[in-house]
């Protein structure tokens, strides 16, 4: 890939793994997320302009394995029995297209799927709405603020992906991951 690559193409992708090994539930949780084959390098949570949300499906017929992939990419992981993890990304899409958007990552214990999903969603749209100069409080509740980024007409899309699980129950490792990945 060229110093001035910039993907056109990202897909959101979720897993979950378990083993006696911290190392190895974390491989089960990229082979669960359909990642596990390919070089993985983090990046920082630009949505890139001109970019395209496809699905994971599509993203993974465009990869072959041992690729360098770049995601922006949550994790977590527990032993403890019957603790909830979570992991998630968020994104948030500008309407207008050639500027860009943002990705953010969240990790959490003890929140359910939907909270760490809305938090991170939140996440996203907040960083978003602060360049785009969108007027909110950042006090008040996650559904007002949807509202108001919808009534702005400047915040198109916002999305996330979560994945949460319990510990398990023996003290084998549990551990989530999430995921954007720049497929093209």
């Amino acid at each position: 890939m060229s110093a001035g690559y910039v993907p056109r193409k990202i897909f959101l992708t979720k897993g979950v793994g378990k083993h006696r090994e911290k190392l190895s539930s974390f491989e089960m949780a990229l082979r669960s997320a359909g990642i596990a084959q390919y070089n993985l390098v983090r990046v920082s949570s630009i949505f890139p302009p001109h970019s395209k949300l496809i699905s994971p499906q599509e993203g993974m017929k465009l990869m072959k394995p041992g690729q360098v992939l770049y995601v922006v990419m949550s994790e977590n992981a527990t032993n403890e029995p019957h603790r909830l993890v979570a992991a998630s990304v968020g994104v948030a899409i500008p309407k207008d297209r050639s500027q860009y958007g943002y990705l953010s990552e969240h990790h959490s214990f003890g929140q359910t799927e939907k909270q760490a999903g809305d938090y991170a969603e939140d996440l996203a749209a907040s960083m978003l709405a602060t360049i785009l100069g969108v007027d909110f409080d950042p006090n008040t509740s996650y559904d007002e603020r949807k509202d108001i980024w919808r009534m702005s007409d400047k915040i198109v899309i916002t999305r996330q992906v979560t994945q949460s699980a319990i510990g398990d129950r023996d003290g084998l490792w549990t551990s989530v991951v999430a995921a954007a990945v720049f497929a093209e």
